[in-house]
């Protein structure tokens, strides 16, 4: 079993940046890891996902250049740090773990911390 919980969320001036973080707990060094997002009145999106040895990754077009994804299997965390943040990225971020590949409905899922990009 795989517990996933996420931090690093807030309230972050649109240029602003954030890092958030999710420890997992169980094995998940052979898992592919991954960022959702959610905002109100909208649907759920794939925003980043990385492999189990961290030499693979994707970014949605909407975050590219701006998001990366990253990962340390010592300390079973992922991280995701955001720049050049703009009021469009506010939304309920998720980490996601399943294995092999991060599909779009993942084997497991955190809790969702809330980022706010204020204008």
């Amino acid at each position: 079993q795989v517990q996933l919980v996420e931090s690093g969320g807030g309230l972050v001036m649109a240029g602003g940046s954030l890092r958030l973080s999710c420890a997992a707990s169980g094995r998940t060094s052979t898992y592919a890891m991954g960022w959702f997002r959610q905002a109100p009145g909208k649907e759920r999106e794939l925003v980043a996902t990385l492999n189990w040895a961290g030499t693979g990754s994707y970014y949605a077009d909407s975050v590219k250049g701006r998001f990366t994804i990253s990962r340390d299997n010592a300390k079973n965390t992922v991280y995701l740090q955001m720049n050049s943040l703009k009021p469009e990225d506010t939304a309920v971020y998720y980490c996601a773990a399943e294995r092999f590949v991060v599909t779009a409905s993942p084997e497991y899922w955190g809790q969702g911390t809330q980022v706010t990009v204020s204008s």
